[in-house]
């Protein structure tokens, strides 16, 4: 069994998985407030590891969002409205101090990358040599793996892999595809992206518009990624591809003749924590 955890905006996953069937085995999952300070969100991340009741001497796995440096386990948020408490903060060495039974080591990865890792090992992408994917939640998270090895260059690969610093129509990505650019299309307050999306399900032509604009864009500028980068399959996930029947289509509007059609991850919330334990696998090799 390999013990992973999961950071996000909203809340943290502890999972025990099992490499062999990757299959997650037991999990423990506390609410997070990314707003809080450093040692109320550290302090969560820690009582959730605890709560998995794991033995020590594990290499504990780590998804978690960026800007962090993942190599050395070292928060780097500031201005992106979330973990800004958490600046400068050996995560790493948190966790080794913090959690016990002692783990031997953790190890951190990107976690768009840990849900397209998942995916290749046991979801929408296996069997595939070369895959992207792109994560759709509060912004735009990427990933492009070759054979399981993640790619930050080469041929259609965006700057450090990160399709969020591409561009379009002038501006950053992110200002069309994102949360907060979606509901300022959409022109209301006091609602969620899904709420967007039950409107356009419902028929509402206003709501389905202003995501299959936004879900367009984002095609519109992958494409061209996916094709130089020879992927077999592009797979989605993040919060919004819950909604794949409604933003689905946008997006493979915006990937016109390319061949590789765009699919919606199939491990849901378990992708990452796959992910997550099958690169702390190859790390304890």
């Amino acid at each position: 069994m390999r013990a992973v955890l999961e950071i996000g905006g909203t809340h943290v996953t502890a999972a025990l998985v099992d490499p062999l069937r990757t299959r997650v085995r037991r999990r423990v999952r506390r609410p997070l407030d990314a707003r809080g300070s450093a040692e109320h969100v550290l302090g969560t991340v820690v009582r959730c590891a605890g709560d998995l009741d794991v033995p020590g001497g594990q290499v504990w796995g780590v998804a978690v969002p960026g800007p962090f440096d993942h190599e050395k386990g070292i928060a780097r948020f500031e201005g992106v409205g979330k973990f800004d408490d958490l600046y400068g903060v050996d995560v790493r060495s948190v966790l080794l101090d913090g959690v016990w039974p002692r783990p031997a080591d953790a190890v951190f990865l990107n976690d768009a990358h840990a849900f397209l890792l998942g995916e290749w090992r046991a979801g929408a992408a296996a069997g595939h040599r070369r895959c992207a994917g792109v994560t759709l939640g509060s912004g735009v998270g990427s990933a492009f793996l070759v054979d399981g090895v993640v790619c930050r260059e080469g041929p259609g690969v965006p700057p450090e892999g990160r399709v969020d610093l591409l561009r379009w129509s002038g501006a950053p990505l992110e200002h069309t595809v994102s949360r907060r650019a979606i509901l300022a299309r959409y022109g209301e307050r006091d609602l969620d992206v899904r709420d967007i999306a039950g409107r356009a399900r419902r028929g509402e032509l206003r709501a389905a518009q202003v995501l299959d604009e936004a879900l367009a864009a984002l095609g519109t500028v992958l494409a061209p990624c996916v094709r130089d980068f020879g992927a077999s399959a592009v797979v989605v996930g993040g919060a919004v591809a819950a909604s794949w029947d409604v933003v689905g289509p946008g997006l493979r509007t915006g990937f016109g003749d390319t061949p590789v059609r765009p699919r919606p991850g199939t491990l849901g919330a378990d992708a990452a924590l796959i992910g997550a334990a099958e690169y702390a696998g190859a790390a304890g090799r």
